[in-house]
């Protein structure tokens, strides 16, 4: 039976593991889902259509799952779900998805998203992300496994952020960040790879020696960005990390990928 505060308001319509914990003063509505090991910690809002996974653990003062901030939303059941072993901070808002965007916003597991941080609606979220204080996602913004974004970020409708992108603190993410990049700036370009994240994640030395001089080829000044591509492609097919940058590259992009200064 699940331990639910008496202060707590949960919807009898509601679906909730025996191991879920519901601390004072949270609301849950009619039609969430939450799983094993669930704990919502105080003053918590879970509304819509939304299921959480098991070992979720959110903080006070967030609000999950709460209608899309989005004009051309009209009320349509569109979905919010959250993976696995995921800590969600205080003041965190996350939105369900759209109509114009396949009706799903989707967070992944064992990410951590830390105070004041924003997910709007029709995000596609990996694993392993981590989102820094008050870093914020507008609508349709797809992060890939490990990204991480930094303190008072913001970005824009409809870019990609690549797995292992590192995303520094106050900047504006206005195109496409390639996987294992690192960007910076007002209205950011990117700087270079992720060496600390790469050596961190334990990669190794032969293969971040391939990617940096793939990422010179690819940047450079001469050519078309096309047949950069290409010759990248065949120097280095053999790199699978180099291999995910190059069809990252090529896939079909609204925003345009960010390059260099």
């Amino acid at each position: 039976m699940a331990e639910i505060h008496p202060s707590a308001l949960v919807d009898p319509k509601a679906e909730l593991a025996d191991s879920v914990k519901v601390g004072p003063f949270c609301i849950v509505g009619p039609n969430v889902k939450l799983g094993e090991n669930v704990e919502l910690l105080s003053h918590v809002v879970v509304e819509g259509w939304t299921t959480i996974g098991n070992n979720n653990k959110i903080f006070p003062f967030a609000s999950v799952g709460h209608c899309p901030q989005d004009l051309k939303y009209n009320g349509e059941q569109s979905r919010l779900e959250i993976g696995e072993n995921n800590t969600i901070r205080e003041h965190v808002t996350i939105n369900p998805g759209t109509e114009g965007g396949g009706m799903l916003t989707k967070i992944g597991n064992n990410c951590l998203i830390m105070v004041g941080a924003h997910v709007g609606h029709d995000c596609q979220i990996g694993n392993n992300v981590i989102l820094v204080n008050n870093a914020t996602l507008a609508g349709h913004v797809t992060i890939e496994d490990w990204a991480i974004i930094g303190g008072l970020s913001a970005v824009h409708q409809f870019c990609r952020i690549g797995k292992h992108a590192m995303i520094g603190g106050m900047s504006g993410i206005e195109n496409d960040v390639i996987p294992y990049g690192s960007v910076t700036g007002n209205r950011a370009r990117l700087a270079g790879l992720n060496i600390v994240g790469l050596k961190r994640r334990s990669f190794d030395r032969e293969v971040i020696h391939s990617m940096r001089t793939a990422y010179r080829l690819l940047f450079a000044q001469e050519g078309t960005m096309a047949e950069r591509v290409e010759d990248v492609q065949k120097m280095f097919n053999n790199v699978e990390p180099v291999m995910e940058i190059v069809k990252f590259i090529r896939q079909e992009s609204s925003r345009g990928v960010c390059t260099p200064k």
